[in-house]
């Protein structure tokens, strides 16, 4: 199959969060199982600074905007050792700006024009660079007119007759909402911004459209899938996911284990394996102590967060119990990250009264991230929501155990220990469910009382570091997904 992934964002090109690493990780893996793999994205100034040769092509295209036409055209480069092509659509009056989707805080107020001429030179694309197409696979918002074109406007037209259209959601929450007028951007019919299609609550919708036209459906976790077709987590759009739930699956996103491998990253000051794991856990323990001016004990459980500091990733309930445990609980914690300004002030004021228990980096530092995974030997992600969550996974690779909230991807990754999944040998972490400061405290309570008996956390680090969560793994569920998708479709065509 020839697959065209279409993203708004890819690594080593363009990144704001998880997306880019899906979208630069999954290409790779679908071309090692023998896919035939385009990506196509805009032409970003980070794309073109990243470091990858981009090249010229003769590809150029008027796109309709509203009542305007715009030019564009296309570059050209590949995945960083892979032969994978990389399209980019080039439009500097609408990518050459500093980031994405905005600055200091606010979107760029023309992100719907924007993303319409990207839907549009993406198909436009497939004509003059004469790809046969089996399957665009869009991810989130900013792609959710490539399937509504698809459907509506190159219905029946020679090269995208037999086209089938998988849309990821990556997060329900970003939905890509704009004021109704935006409709006449769209050069769609007005008939189509209905209640049942392309209209949300009196606005434009970009990925309701992509969840009402596309093929298949697809999220980052089989629980996130369930999740969003209820009231409390489907964000407005539960009602379409729900008349849609035949098509909707979830696949787990893949690690890629090059980077966060114990065994070889360059970031440790030590590195080990599962046979090695209790010496380097050791010494890597110590050396984060040091580096983090924490009293380097290696009898106190290190328990770490590393994340966005917001409500959705459960940092209140963290806080909570911090501010409990902290004078009672010989405990020593360490968080990473950045995000609401009054979890910065509570966070910094917590280590200024605890230096010796709280270590609190308020910043973003990828090789800190790798070091705190492979020093702690707890890992906290008590998450209101988690589509699929990653650092969990790379939590279970470096041999620290995860205390997760019951929720998306962490419910479908990670195995609560009890007494028979003991037995089983198939526990990896400690779970809770409701969404309380006092569940989280009980869940790592037992997390902390495992700590204490050798034989179960030498065997909760030995299950969790055996587990694959590889890219490879969840690369095979979507070629699955697309060949089954494929097959109903072509099915329908022919009755």
């Amino acid at each position: 199959m020839h697959i065209l992934l279409v993203t708004s964002e890819a690594t080593p090109f363009a990144k704001t969060g998880g997306l880019a690493d899906v979208c630069g990780a999954l290409p790779l893996e679908l071309a090692r199982l023998g896919q035939r793999v385009t990506v196509i994205m805009p032409a970003y100034r980070s794309a073109l600074e990243c470091g990858q040769q981009v090249t010229s092509t003769d590809v150029r295209f008027s796109i309709p905007i509203g009542s305007k036409v715009v030019e564009g055209g296309l570059l050209a480069s590949r995945m960083p050792a892979a032969n994978v092509p990389v399209y980019l659509v080039q439009n500097d009056d609408y990518y050459d700006r500093p980031s994405l989707y905005g600055e200091r805080g606010k979107d760029y107020i023309d992100n719907c024009e924007r993303f319409v001429f990207f839907c549009r030179a993406v198909l436009e694309s497939i004509r003059q660079l004469e790809l046969q197409v089996d399957v665009i696979h869009a991810h989130d918002w900013q792609t959710g007119l490539v399937p509504t074109y698809l459907k509506i406007e190159y219905r029946g037209v020679p090269r995208y007759e037999h086209i089938t259209s998988l849309l990821t959601v990556h997060n329900l929450a970003y939905q890509g909402q704009f004021w109704h007028w935006d409709m006449a951007l769209t050069g769609l019919d007005w008939k189509y911004f209905n209640w049942q299609q392309m209209e949300f609550f009196g606005n434009l919708s970009l990925l309701k459209t992509g969840l009402v036209f596309a093929d298949a459906i697809n999220t980052v976790s089989p629980r996130y899938a369930e999740e969003i077709q209820g009231a409390e987590q489907g964000c407005g759009l539960e009602g379409v996911l729900q008349q849609r739930r035949d098509l909707l699956r979830g696949i787990v996103n893949g690690v890629d284990y090059q980077q966060w491998d114990p065994a070889s990253d360059p970031h440790l000051p030590v590195q080990f394996d599962r046979q090695r794991v209790a010496v380097g856990k050791a010494a890597c323990k110590a050396a984060l102590q040091r580096e983090l001016e924490l009293p380097e004990r290696p009898d106190v459980p290190l328990v770490s967060f590393i994340g966005r500091l917001s409500e959705q990733k459960g940092i209140d309930l963290i806080l909570a119990v911090l501010g409990d445990w902290v004078e009672k609980v010989d405990l020593q914690w360490v968080i990473l990250g950045t995000g609401d300004p009054k979890y910065h002030a509570a966070l910094a004021k917590l280590a200024e009264l605890y230096p010796k228990r709280v270590a609190v980096r308020l910043e973003f530092c990828e090789p800190l991230a790798h070091r705190i995974e492979a020093g702690s030997d707890i890992f906290l992600m008590p998450s209101r929501f988690e589509p699929c969550g990653l650092n969990q996974l790379y939590s279970l690779r470096f041999g620290t155990v995860p205390v997760v909230r019951e929720t998306g991807g962490l419910a479908d990754t990670i195995v609560n220990t009890m007494p028979e999944t003991l037995e089983a040998r198939t526990a990896t972490g400690f779970s809770f469910r409701e969404y309380r400061s006092a569940a989280l405290a009980e869940a790592l309570k037992r997390a902390c009382e495992a700590y204490r008996q050798p034989a179960v956390w030498s065997q909760l680090i030995a299950t969790g570091m055996s587990q694959d969560w590889s890219w490879s793994r969840s690369a095979k569920q979507y070629v699955s997904l697309y060949e089954s998708t494929v097959k109903r479709m072509r099915q329908t065509v022919r009755s």
